[in-house]
């Protein structure tokens, strides 16, 4: 092994509170109810339109849903740092994974500016690609990313550990053809990463080591 790719929300950030109070700051500028952080949580994890539709009820398209993804877009980046931190570790297990001479990624279907933002202050000389949702690039679980990180870095699948909290990931390894890792700390649960096909169960940050 040589390279680790990661999610980026639930698997190195906790993010859910700023994406929490971008959702219901979108919800309740339109007239919409309130939802509680627990509901939201299970709504993350396939990008941010489909977090619109899930929490607004509404469909891509219609005008709610627009007016909603603009709002939720526009506040979300202006308060992308007011509760998000990374998860007890996770710092430190990423300055030993490159102290071993790994290379390292961020995967994320959060937006690609977040993304690059959000690494660039948290895990700045410690990650070498943040890449999020782009146009023309299929969101995880397709592996068209994936399989450009590895492209990127010159090596192998077989070389290659992806490491995320989520369904979304599970299966993006598995499209992939490289070996997946399931963090418990993020935003599901062991329960339901085994109901979805996790194989190897992460308890916390620094187990990942014992895999490199």
């Amino acid at each position: 092994m040589n390279t680790v790719i990661f999610d980026l929300d639930g698997t190195l950030l906790d993010t859910i509170g700023d994406l929490a109070e971008a959702v219901n700051f979108a919800l309740e500028n339109n007239g919409l109810s309130r939802l509680p952080l627990e509901t939201i949580k299970g709504y993350v994890g396939n990008g941010a339109a489909r977090l619109i539709e899930r929490s607004s009820g509404s469909k891509q398209g219609e005008p709610l849903f627009e007016k909603c993804r603009n709002d939720f877009s526009a506040y979300y980046m202006s308060h992308l740092c007011v509760f998000t931190k990374p998860y007890e570790g996770i710092s430190e297990t990423l300055t030993e994974v490159k102290n071993r001479g790994f290379k390292t990624a961020i995967l994320s279907n959060k937006p690609d500016g977040a993304v690059k933002e959000l690494s660039d202050f948290f895990f700045k000389g410690l990650i070498d690609i943040a890449l999020g949702e782009r146009g023309g690039v299929p969101k995880k679980p397709d592996p068209t990313a994936v399989l450009e990180i590895i492209d990127r870095f010159g090596v192998n699948k077989e070389e290659v550990i992806y490491a995320g909290d989520s369904e979304v990931d599970i299966q993006t390894g598995k499209n992939a053809g490289v070996k997946t890792l399931s963090c418990l700390w993020g935003f599901k649960t062991k329960e339901f990463l085994v109901e979805n096909g996790a194989e190897i169960l992460l308890e916390k940050p620094s187990d990942i080591l014992k895999y490199i």
